[in-house]
């Protein structure tokens, strides 16, 4: 007779826990991220992974051929709107201990984005934040609804608070995040 060896629940728990090497934080750098980095911080402490970030640049302003206008959009544009983008990239990278060479900023569409970079990186968990959208909003879509229909691995949907409180220290990552986060260090 064979007997089917079962897993203890302390098994089942140590084997879940190793089961995250590589997380991608996804952000877009709105004043609620400071509560998905905070719940980012976490989760690679509590697995012991690697962190990554992304930052799909979505809203920059374009070249528009037609009129002859240009604007130089690479890594070493000198626009100041993209000077700031890495300068928060930055920031928070190096509060959380992020190495540089797992920091991006990308342009693009960001949902296809995040699941193209989660992909070659061999990523097995993405942490996104998602305002919940409701009606007509979520029938459009939404970045972390992109992600967890498209993605290969694992997804981690944070739900963004309506309103961020300061009840938890995150080094000084606050201020960069808009400006107008001087109270929640």
């Amino acid at each position: 007779m064979i007997r089917k060896r079962s897993i203890e629940p302390h098994q089942l728990e140590e084997k879940i826990m190793e089961s995250y090497q590589h997380i991608l934080l996804a952000l877009d750098f709105s004043e609620p991220d400071i509560y998905v980095i905070r719940k980012a911080r976490r989760f690679a402490e509590m697995f012991g992974a690697k962190l990554s970030i992304i930052h799909v640049l979505d809203n920059i302003p374009m070249p528009d051929m037609a009129y002859g206008t240009k604007i130089q959009l690479d890594k070493n544009s000198g626009d100041e709107l993209l000077e700031t983008e890495k300068s928060k990239l930055k920031h928070i990278g190096d509060e959380l201990g992020v190495s540089p060479s797992c920091r991006w900023m990308v342009w693009g569409v960001p949902g296809p984005e995040i699941v193209r970079l989660a992909n070659e990186k061999v990523v097995d968990l993405i942490i996104v934040g998602s305002h919940g959208r409701h009606g007509l909003a979520l029938l459009l879509g939404s970045t972390a609804n992109s992600v967890l229909h498209h993605a290969a691995c694992d997804v981690m949907a944070i739900r963004l608070p309506e309103e961020i409180t300061g009840d938890e220290p995150v080094g000084d990552i606050a201020p960069h995040m808009s400006g107008q986060l001087g109270g929640t260090k």
